[in-house]
């Protein structure tokens, strides 16, 4: 069978399935849904036995254009629709609008776009699982008729891919990585919005529009038409800001996305482990921080999550210090607050270990202080307990432990900041810290003493997933008891 025919077959059975699933799901919600996936070989029986390895090279060949060999891979498609969906129904009814992130060049002309370091915005990898700049997706949810989905991305140029390599563009390859069937050029997507968002019987307008209300939006023309600019319409559309919808998706992971974290948590765990058997008195910063860097990136990571912070003796007190330009000393503590990225997710590990490899006894009674006081907080991870409750622990553990370390008072005085935040794809990720803790959700538990006069920095920083019945501690191979890290440096000594 002609291979034209064939992709035509299986996409025109695909998108009937697609059709009848939507609307059993807005009807009847998953139960039903799951019956039509059951009756899918029904609509299709030409298709029965002959679709899978075709679809599997299809996307296949579609994730080199869309990834450019990333180590973490592509998005597997049954997580990009469950998340779309997912936003769909926190939206009820109303338009979506995404704008991916644009191209950057470091050089001020900007003549050379093979020169930047091209990030995805979060939101729309979350939702799309694309690398591709110049990109929107449109999300339409309906009451009475089934939800769109349309993604625009700018049309394949020959000549720019022989200096930047093969490029991602709307048809079949983008429709297969991301389960989205209307793909569309980018060149479209502003004529196209303004007619879906205002014509009179928009979902934009019986719902509402949303769009994200950052910095970067702002800066986007078609945005600041459709939300400052009452005049193109009688009746304009009520404006929401789309990112806390995204983000109470992104608070709970999936399967892939804890795939990612742990692949990062691991490898900086690694790099820890590296940086703790080449330090020495004299060390500068940045010699530190190269190790680190240079592990993250043997092992995969395409990026650093967030400035390293690597701090030796007065730096050490400085909560996030990353200039990296001092040199430690004899007798010094070192802090490495580090995270390596990997495919859009990053880990968030603080060792803090001494310059000659040996604690003295005032550096080690209060890093056990604190790592007492972080286990405190770490054996309260649980589902129903919540950022707040973890802070209040570690705290009242700290005061209450501190016995004479730090006269006049307690030790908790020298604790300046929160004890947990939410992790994911940013190192701070998105969500509403007054949520309870519920299975899939990760964050880190950080206590801290910092005491400049003595020139004494620690905190250690885990990172902890929320498991049905407690938690799971992530960062488990980056060594956090005293006598562990003096044993690890001891090896190369």
């Amino acid at each position: 069978m002609p291979k034209a025919i064939f992709c035509d077959i299986v996409r025109s059975c695909f998108m009937q399935w697609r059709r009848r699933v939507s609307r059993i799901m807005r009807r009847n919600g998953g139960t039903s849904a799951i019956r039509s996936i059951m009756r899918f070989h029904s609509i299709c029986p030409f298709v029965r036995g002959l679709l899978v390895v075709p679809v599997a090279l299809l996307v296949g060949a579609a994730t080199g254009l869309a990834q450019a060999g990333s180590p973490a891979g592509p998005v597997p498609v049954q997580y990009l629709e469950a998340r779309r969906a997912a936003l769909l129904d926190r939206m009820g009814t109303g338009v979506a609008i995404l704008r991916s992130t644009d191209q950057r060049s470091i050089e001020a002309e900007g003549a050379h776009p093979q020169d930047s370091d091209f990030r995805q915005d979060n939101d729309f990898f979350y939702l799309t699982g694309l690398e591709t700049a110049g990109s929107w997706l449109v999300l339409v949810a309906r009451d009475s008729a089934p939800d769109q989905e349309i993604l625009y991305l700018p049309p394949r140029d020959t000549l720019a891919e022989r200096w930047t390599g093969p490029a991602l563009g709307p048809g079949p390859e983008a429709a297969a990585l991301t389960v989205i069937e209307d793909t569309r050029s980018n060149a479209e997507a502003e004529r196209d919005i303004r007619r879906l968002v205002l014509r009179p019987n928009s979902p934009a307008r019986s719902g509402g529009l949303y769009i994200s209300r950052g910095e970067r939006e702002s800066d986007i023309p078609l945005f600041r038409e459709l939300v400052f600019s009452p005049s193109v319409s009688r009746t304009p559309p009520v404006v929401s800001d789309l990112r806390p919808l995204v983000a109470a998706g992104r608070l709970v992971k999936d399967a892939d996305e804890l795939r990612r974290l742990r692949r990062a948590i691991d490898i900086t765990a690694e790099a820890e482990r590296a940086a703790m058997r080449v330090i020495r008195p004299g060390m500068w910063e940045y010699e530190i921080e190269a190790v680190i860097e240079a592990t993250f990136r043997r092992s995969g990571a395409e990026r650093v999550g967030f400035p390293s912070i690597i701090g030796a003796g007065t730096n050490a007190t400085v909560l996030h210090y990353d200039k990296s330009r001092g040199q430690s000393e004899g007798g010094d503590l070192v802090v490495m607050d580090i995270g390596a990225e990997f495919g859009y997710y990053t880990a968030d590990v603080t060792r803090t270990v001494p310059v000659t490899g040996t604690f003295t006894e005032r550096q080690r009674a209060l890093y056990e202080l604190v790592l007492a006081t972080q286990q405190a907080a770490i054996d309260s991870v649980r589902p129903g307990v919540t950022t707040q409750d973890l802070n209040r622990i570690a705290r009242v553990y700290m005061r209450e432990h501190s016995g004479e370390l730090c006269q006049p008072g307690t030790c908790d005085r020298y604790f300046v900041h929160g004890a947990s935040h939410w992790l994911g794809m940013d190192v701070h990720d998105v969500g509403d810290y007054g949520t309870p803790f519920a299975e899939g959700m990760v964050l880190t538990v950080e206590p801290g003493i910092y005491i400049p006069e003595q020139r004494i920095g620690i905190r250690i920083e885990d990172d902890v997933l929320v498991t049905a019945r407690g938690h799971e501690l992530l960062s488990a191979g980056a060594p956090r008891k005293p006598q562990d890290i003096e044993a690890l440096m001891r090896e190369t000594r």
